[in-house]
């Protein structure tokens, strides 16, 4: 897969994130079956959610740059460092999501795992393009 298309769906992705994040935010969602069921009232819940919202947003608008949708205002270096920390950071989800206690939870490591891949696979064929690249000037 190249990371364009990889782009994409984690764009998608990200666009569904979203879009249930702010279900719940609207209640269409209820927040008792989220969050490992740890949420008390509806303000642990809003902030909770605005900031899986601006997480969600933060990463949107790296892969943006990253596929060079926007113009690009920070260095591939912080591009690539934030991606590689959102990797960590969805590789501890899928283990919490596993140990989840709802399905819905459980099922959302699916999620978080295919997040690891794509990104793993939008930060290596990135690096393997820069080579190549570099590669191609030398000789």
């Amino acid at each position: 897969m190249n990371p364009k298309t990889a782009i994409k769906i984690m764009l998608g992705l990200l666009v569904c994130v979203i879009l249930f994040h702010l279900s719940i935010i609207l209640k269409i969602t209820p927040y008792e079956i989220t969050w490992g069921g740890r949420l008390k009232n509806d303000t642990e819940m809003y902030i909770f959610e605005a900031i899986s919202l601006l997480i969600s947003l933060l990463l949107f608008l790296v892969l943006l740059i990253k596929g060079e949708y926007v113009k690009d205002f920070i260095s591939t270096k912080v591009v690539n460092t934030i991606l590689w920390i959102f990797i960590i950071l969805f590789g501890l989800n899928t283990i919490g999501n596993i140990v989840a206690e709802t399905i819905l939870e459980k099922s959302f490591a699916v999620l978080t795992l295919a997040s690891v891949i794509l990104i793993l696979i939008i930060l290596n064929k990135g690096k393997k393009r820069a080579h190549s690249n570099s590669n191609v000037l030398k000789t």
